[in-house]
């Protein structure tokens, strides 16, 4: 994998209540096959991660979501964690962030309660996708297909459950991400 990315530069979108395992190991992933990687955020400074519903360690933000433009970008990684979304899904800046990647049709992945953003950007409709079992509801709400596996792709869109997870979620992400922008994933974009 080492490679694999070079040049590629990834946005992180999370805020504090981030999952950490679900930031650091696929941003290690990331890097690793030769990623560019920025934290971007609902405001500059750090943000605090969680072990479950524990403090964990604070991370340096890069990029405040208001300032950060999903065409300095070629992918987005949405790590999860409850707060964590359910906070970014009421900034508008942060919405439409996430909407960007889908209508330029650059691959977009996300893990656990994280596909909160996507219902919330209006994205899913007509997508299949796996989330934390808690969005089954909310995603078919929003008019996608919701299914239990350990990682799901649509349209470069990769979505995985839980932390257990992670190395099917960063190993499909890193191929995504390697693939790049597909015209059918910005056609697949439109919202209804």
């Amino acid at each position: 994998m080492a490679g694999e990315l070079q040049g590629k530069r990834i946005a992180f979108l999370a805020t504090d209540g981030v999952e950490q395992v679900e930031y650091t190991e696929p941003r290690k992933a990331v890097e690793q096959a030769g990623a560019e990687v920025h934290l971007v955020s609902l405001q500059s400074g750090e943000i605090q991660g969680f072990n479950h519903l524990d403090k964990g360690d604070r991370f340096p933000v890069d990029k405040a979501v208001a300032d950060a433009q999903a065409d300095a970008y070629d992918a987005l990684v949405l790590p999860g964690g409850v707060a964590n979304p359910d906070a970014m899904r009421m900034d508008p800046d942060a919405v439409q962030f996430v909407r960007s990647f889908f209508d330029a049709g650059k691959p977009v992945a996300a893990i656990c309660h994280a596909p909160w953003m996507l219902v919330e950007a209006d994205v899913v409709r007509g997508r299949t996708l796996t989330s934390w079992p808690s969005l089954k509801t909310d995603i078919s709400n929003a008019g996608g297909t919701w299914v239990d596996e350990q990682v799901h792709t649509d349209q470069g869109l990769v979505t995985s459950r839980k932390p257990a997870d992670i190395p099917a979620f960063s190993a499909k992400a890193i191929e995504e991400i390697a693939e790049g922008v597909h015209p059918e994933r910005a056609a697949a974009s439109t919202r209804f």
